[in-house]
């Protein structure tokens, strides 16, 4: 961008402010243009949107709200359309499609949005509801359309209690469940963070201390574009550079699925770990920005072996500022410093 002062290029710079919300404050870091000659900042329609979704991530992570994507998964396994919805919760369809696309709720809002995950609490509601009910003098005489989302909702009832012991599973590999700053306020997904794995598998076949910061470069450079990262994954900073939380049961996990083979080989030293895709990657998990994310960091580091990649790794202010506080979780507020 042009300064409108000098009409020469100008640079981009880092800015920390406090921003007020709900009559709360909140820091964000946020990218904005600088003049050097007029010492002015600049800021566009994009830089404004990374800076907003920052504060409003951190005030649903303060009050435990739910999330956009959280909000569309949760509609998604009923099969309901965002109009069906919001009549059985009770509020107008208008106020739920914008919380689908950002806004934040108010708490009376969430806590129906959040009530509504639960199938047997959902099927509450649709009962109570008059959305599906035949207009008679029997109150549990529904529509055909009303009993085949009871009869949904009763399967996934019985789904999750098949699944509970792979939900320990995923909670134990990747950590609570519940967005903040060190998941890049995305609720960890071991499915999305599977296709990444191979995806590099797949066009790199990478070492593991290789692939660990590939996947780091992808997290953290979507969030320094969106404020959201792809895949909720937390990092933390040791001696070779950032790298999952528990990534060592995580790639255990990921090759019993079939996912990826992990073939290692011992030398005198240890042994080491590269990665090959037995399945093809699935793009259709991802959106364009996230796929753009993942194509810059394959470019960026097709050709460079291990030890380049940790070195560019060492170069990081998440990594330099969490390996000396102890082998701390990175925030991923430190994306806005990456070297990418």
């Amino acid at each position: 961008m042009k300064s409108p002062f000098t009409g020469k290029e100008m640079s981009i710079e880092i800015r920390n402010e406090d921003l007020t919300f709900r009559k709360e404050t909140f820091n964000v870091a946020y990218p904005s243009y600088f003049c050097s000659d007029s010492k002015e900042f600049f800021t566009t329609t994009e830089f404004d949107t990374i800076k907003m979704r920052q504060v409003y991530n951190q005030y649903r992570d303060k009050y435990n709200l739910p999330f956009p994507e959280e909000i569309k998964e949760i509609r998604a396994k009923y099969g309901l359309s965002a109009t069906k919805m919001s009549e059985i919760l009770g509020f107008g369809v208008n106020s739920y499609r914008n919380y689908e696309n950002g806004e934040v709720p108010n708490q009376s809002n969430a806590n129906l949005i959040q009530l509504a995950n639960n199938p047997i609490q959902f099927k509450s509601l649709v009962e109570l509801s008059n959305v599906f009910k035949i207009d008679s003098d029997d109150k549990n005489d529904f529509t055909e359309e009303g009993y085949k989302l009871l009869n949904k909702i009763d399967r996934l009832i019985e789904e999750k209690k098949r699944i509970r012991f792979s939900l320990r599973l995923e909670n134990y590999l990747l950590g609570n469940k519940l967005p903040d700053n060190y998941s890049g306020y995305i609720k960890p997904n071991i499915e999305k963070l599977t296709e990444m794995v191979v995806f590099f598998a797949e066009t790199m076949q990478p070492y593991v201390t290789q692939l660990n910061k590939l996947l780091f470069y992808c997290d953290f450079l979507h969030y320094k574009k969106e404020a959201v990262s792809i895949s909720g994954t937390r990092y933390r900073a040791i001696n070779m550079g950032p790298v999952p939380n528990n990534y060592d049961s995580i790639f255990d996990y990921i090759e019993s699925t079939g996912a990826v083979k992990i073939i290692k080989t011992e030398f005198d030293r240890g042994y080491s770990q590269e990665f090959i895709s037995k399945k093809e990657f699935d793009s259709e998990k991802f959106t364009n920005k996230e796929l753009e994310c993942l194509n810059k960091v394959y470019q960026e580091f097709k050709t460079k072996n291990t030890t380049e990649i940790i070195e560019k790794s060492h170069l990081e202010d998440a990594w330099k500022d969490n390996f000396e506080n102890g082998k701390s979780l990175i925030d991923y507020k430190y994306a806005f410093n990456l070297n990418i």
